[in-house]
């Protein structure tokens, strides 16, 4: 908990977040538990998950085992980004802050950089989605679609904090119900032999597909606590998880399967027009089907924005606080937002085959780093952690803790031999019958490898604090962080 003389509990902040990656004091602190479910929901029901989730029947599996997938892929990925969400409270500070305590103050920038590297890829694939069904549906050209698309998400993230939550809470219910009615509409016209078409099931393209569903999950663990950080310090655990978890699975899980379900009817067009081809399932109303998918995209396009500037912020920011964070944000997302329109804009191929890439890729760099961050916070200095020591270069945390950055490449390395994409496929695919367990491997060397880090001596070097006595839990309000100046 935090020790500072932070006062009684206040009202809300001003609608214009005012915060960058400092520590959120209690006084500040607002916002209900439930409101991390409309946010996970309404992130997961967009349609770049109705791509990932036609993914499994593109690789040849047919629609019952592509759900299958989905399912298992969901369920598992969800549990380590729902685990993340829970030190948002306890922390108040942005989740790749709180890497410093691994990696060091300076070895903290190695995850950062590259979860700002996911958030540009992500930025870019909305764009080539939403810029081209706005296109196809204004007649417009498609550039003038791409930027025109970038910029709704860009007014959501300019004002920060409150107008994504506010924004996800809207656009969950119509997301809601225009997918619900996609759903209805796509298992009325399945052909009756669909569910027994496509290739057989081989365990190497189930696997495969469960990896790309986990992805998925895995992918949203360095925004979480981004947007947990507001709840008040006393937010139960439990609580924290269970929203976030079912908002993100339930989401995840029933849009990733529509869009099995609309590959199974035509990948082809899917793949050339996701939006067009979904809203030409209601020819009556579908320019408003089409308005509807594309304010679907919002949420998550300015979470990707804010989130790629607090992480930035992690990179080079010396400070806890910036002279206006508000102006620092607004700069920052405005270049990012024009990067991933040009990026966008120059980026061509198959829509289907790139978000596959996109999203394997991720999750070989991603799982790492998630094993090695829980398996702190939950074992070793078990929600512990002096906040202030956070930005301090010279702190208990280091400057660089290299025993964890060179875990963390070393965990990557082992995945290599296991990677199955377009892009590589390693030497030990083949034998397995082209399963892709790579996040597997990354997982367990990223925590059991941590573990013996700390076990070794290293923790020491890290500036871990010491937990609490082996079967004694430490009281509530003494839980999560100091903060002192």
């Amino acid at each position: 908990m935090s020790s500072d003389a932070d006062g009684p509990r206040q009202d809300p902040a001003p609608t214009l977040e005012q915060h960058g990656i400092e520590h959120i004091p209690a006084a500040e602190r607002h916002g209900k538990p439930w409101h991390q479910l409309t946010l996970w929901f309404s992130s997961n029901v967009q349609m770049t998950a109705v791509v990932t989730g036609a993914v499994a029947v593109t690789l040849g599996l047919d629609l019952r085992w592509a759900i299958v997938t989905i399912v298992i892929g969901n369920l598992v990925g969800g549990v380590f980004m729902a685990y993340h969400s829970v030190q948002g409270p306890e922390l108040g500070v942005p989740q790749m802050i709180q890497s410093r305590a691994q990696f060091g103050f300076l070895g903290g920038a190695l995850p950062s950089f590259i979860v700002v590297l996911m958030y540009l890829g992500f930025s870019v694939e909305g764009g080539l989605v939403g810029g081209g069904a706005l296109a196809g549906w204004t007649g417009m050209p498609k550039p003038a679609g791409i930027v025109i698309f970038c910029v709704l998400h860009l007014l959501v993230a300019l004002v920060g904090y409150k107008l994504i939550h506010a924004t996800a809470r809207v656009i969950s219910v119509l997301s809601g119900i225009v997918f619900l009615a996609l759903f209805v509409q796509l298992a009325t016209h399945l052909p009756a032999h669909l569910p027994n078409s496509g290739s057989a099931a081989t365990p190497g393209t189930v696997l495969l597909a469960v990896s790309i569903s986990i992805s998925w999950q895995v992918t949203w663990a360095p925004y979480v606590s981004d947007y947990s950080r507001y709840l008040p310090e006393d937010t139960p655990r439990g609580t924290t998880f269970w929203y976030t978890y079912l908002g993100s699975v339930v989401g995840g899980t029933a849009t990733m399967v529509i869009g099995a379900m609309a590959a199974a009817v035509n990948d082809q067009a899917l793949n050339s027009d996701a939006i067009g081809f979904l809203a030409d399932r209601y020819p009556a109303i579908s320019g408003l089907v089409v308005f509807a998918l594309l304010m679907s995209m919002i949420p998550a396009g300015a979470e990707g924005a804010y989130g790629a500037f607090l992480s930035t912020l992690s990179i080079f920011s010396r400070k806890d606080r910036l002279r206006s964070p508000a102006l620092a944000r607004a700069l920052f997302v405005i270049g990012f937002t024009l990067v991933g329109a040009v990026l966008a804009i120059l980026s061509s191929g198959s829509m289907i085959t790139t978000y596959t890439n996109i999203t394997l890729f991720l999750l070989y760099l991603l799982i790492p780093w998630t094993a090695i961050n829980l398996t702190d916070y939950y074992f070793v200095r078990r929600g512990h952690y002096d906040i202030s020591a956070l930005f301090e270069p010279n702190g208990r945390y280091g400057r660089c803790n290299w025993g964890t950055v060179i875990l963390y490449a070393v965990s990557i390395a082992a995945e290599l031999p296991f990677v199955n994409s377009s892009l590589y496929v390693g030497p030990l695919v083949k034998p397995l019958g082209g399963a892709d367990i790579a996040w597997l491997v990354g997982l367990v060397v990223g925590g059991v490898g941590y573990c013996a880090l700390a076990r070794s001596g290293r923790r020491g070097r890290a500036g871990a604090e010491a937990p609490p006595a082996a079967g004694a839990a430490p009281p509530r309000e003494q839980r999560g962080a100091t903060y002192g100046r």
